[in-house]
Formats: C-alpha cells, sequence, structure tokens
C-alpha cells in the first residue's frame, strides 16, 4: 500500500475559518487579561489544616483546579449577554471530552464555536507542563475530516502557588495566582513546535514547549497530512495500522 494512492476524504474548511480563529484567540486572551487586572485571578483553597496545604504536592491538584477556574470565568461573561467579548455561550466538557470547555462567539451574523484545552503550568516548577499531550492522533484527525472547520484551542494557563494567613481563621490558605496565559489554535501551530509520542493508544498529539509557540498558516488539508506523516514516521507505526485507523474512522474512501 502507498499512503499517497489513498482515495482521501479530502477536508476543506470555509474561507472564514483563519480570520475567525484569530477573533477567538483574540477574544479569549483579550477576557484571561482583563480578568488578571481586575485581580480576580485567585483561586483560595481553604481546609481546616492550620499549616495549610502542603505546597510541595499542591500543584498536583491544579489542573482540575485551574480549569474549573477558567470555566467560571468563561460562564461568568456570559450571564451578560450584551458582553464586550461576543460571548454567547460557554459549556463544561465531560472528562472524555477532547476539551475542557465549548465556547461561542457571535461573529457578524454567525456564531464561532471553539472547543477550548486548558492546561496548567506551574511559575514555580522548572519544566511543569512544558510539553503537554493535547489529543490523540485518531480522534483530532477524525475531528477535522468530520467538520472541517472544528477549530481546537489550547489554553496555557500560569500560576503560582504561594500560603497566606487568614485572619478570621488563623487557619493558612493556599492561594493559586493565573499570572500568565497564552492561546493557540492547534492547527496553526508550527511543524517545529509539534510532536507526536507514540507510547499510547493510536499516540498522542504533543506541544515541545507550550511556553514558546510560533504560528504557521495551513489548511486544514495540510494539517491532517502532517499528522499522517508524523504518525507513519514513527517507528513503531506501519502503512498497515494507518489503513486500519483510516477505515475504521472513515478517512478515506472505502
Amino acid at each position: 500500500m502507498i499512503y499517497e494512492d489513498m482515495p482521501f476524504k479530502i477536508p476543506q474548511e470555509s474561507e472564514a475559518y483563519e480570520a475567525d480563529s484569530g477573533f477567538v484567540v483574540k477574544s479569549i486572551e483579550r477576557i484571561l487579561k482583563n480578568t488578571i487586572e481586575r485581580g480576580d485571578n485567585k483561586i483560595v483553597l481553604n481546609t481546616s489544616l492550620r499549616l495549610g496545604l502542603p505546597m510541595e504536592n499542591i500543584n498536583k491538584i491544579a489542573g482540575p483546579v485551574i480549569e474549573a477556574w477558567a470555566f467560571e470565568v468563561f460562564s461568568g461573561i456570559c450571564d451578560n449577554s450584551d458582553n464586550d467579548y461576543h460571548l454567547v455561550n460557554a459549556e463544561s466538557r465531560s472528562r472524555l471530552n477532547m476539551a475542557d470547555v465549548l465556547l461561542q462567539f457571535k461573529k457578524g451574523t454567525s456564531a464561532v464555536t471553539a472547543n477550548v484545552d486548558v492546561k496548567a503550568t506551574a511559575e514555580d516548577i522548572d519544566d511543569s507542563g512544558k510539553s503537554p499531550n493535547i489529543t490523540s492522533y485518531s480522534r483530532i484527525r477524525t475531528a477535522y475530516v468530520e467538520d472541517p472547520d472544528f477549530m481546537f484551542i489550547i489554553l496555557s494557563l500560569k500560576h503560582k502557588v504561594y500560603s497566606e494567613r487568614n485572619a478570621k481563621t488563623k487557619l493558612t490558605d493556599g492561594v493559586m495566582e493565573i499570572i500568565k496565559y497564552n492561546a493557540y489554535d492547534l492547527k496553526f501551530i508550527s511543524d517545529a513546535d509539534i510532536n507526536y509520542n507514540p507510547a499510547l493508544g493510536t499516540g498522542q498529539i504533543q506541544i515541545k514547549d507550550i511556553h514558546y509557540v510560533e504560528y504557521q498558516s495551513r489548511t486544514t488539508w495540510e494539517f491532517c497530512r502532517l499528522l499522517d506523516k508524523m504518525y507513519l514516521n514513527s517507528s513503531r507505526r506501519t502503512i498497515d495500522d494507518w489503513y486500519r485507523e483510516a477505515v475504521k474512522n472513515k478517512w478515506i474512501k472505502v
């Protein structure tokens, strides 16, 4: 079997996709910027522990806590139907979903939907969350075939953690403070910044360094081909493996 001879289903995104993606990314980053500037960027963890939570382990629970914070930020904005960001809907996704939050923005006379994957990294721990697994190769490849305008946004939230004495309870509270943010459309992350890890299932798509990402304009079909190239270049994968996935997930006409 030869890859180039396969009867591919070639996804064709809309002409407005790149502009829509830029609009969503800028809107998300503007929301985070304004939230931080208002001082609404602290998560206070109250416990009955006199000395508070153990700081050396608190980052182990940071991910789901910060995901919940991000959803509350977005859903709070939706409560105002006339908000400045044109955000009209925010939904929390289940654990088995690729994304953590689904956002919908009003743009002109239409709506733009973004699937947002929230990644938490610690400011005070070297290499914390630097090269995260994003999603499985087969899931994201299938999503782009089923919907050529599928928008998958990586939201990187950097936080620092510290303790402070609670004057009322006399106990020590743990504080997670979100201090930096970046949002990226997975489809436009440059070839040099994206990686494939074959270790789990059909393999995981990774970002090499989530803090330093460059953009590269490409079509949905070009991104699918990049994903296939990374999969096939792995020493653990063959064209027969790819063909089984392609038939199973309907990437080709059979």
